[in-house]
């Protein structure tokens, strides 16, 4: 039992990780704010768009969690409630690259 527990904490750090790499990678090649979203121009921006959403999700709602309100506050629950869910959807991120990494390697 415990060996599984710390499988699925290694594959949600992996893909923590990859989704914060993506981030700061699209912020810094596209020079914008990394946000989840569904809109562009034509067809293929919108697929781009929620393939980065996808990736980058989980990273983002991380943030999300973080933010602090006009009186300078944070909420508890908020940033609870991100976090479950971030790190949720970075199992699901994870689970996707170790699988892509694995099957190219061969391992």
């Amino acid at each position: 039992m415990a060996n599984e527990f710390l499988i699925s904490l290694y594959i949600i750090a992996v893909g923590m990780a990859f989704a914060g790499g993506a981030t700061y990678f699209y912020q810094w090649v596209w020079k914008q704010e990394a946000m989840l979203r569904f809109d562009g121009e034509h067809v293929f921006a919108t697929i781009a768009h929620l393939m980065m959403s996808f990736v980058c999700g989980p990273f983002i709602m991380l943030n999300m969690g973080w933010r602090r309100d006009s009186a300078g506050g944070l909420h508890v629950s908020q940033a609870l409630l991100s976090a479950f869910i971030a790190f949720g959807w970075s199992f699901i991120v994870g689970l996707f690259f170790l699988w892509f990494y694995i099957g190219i390697l061969g391992l």
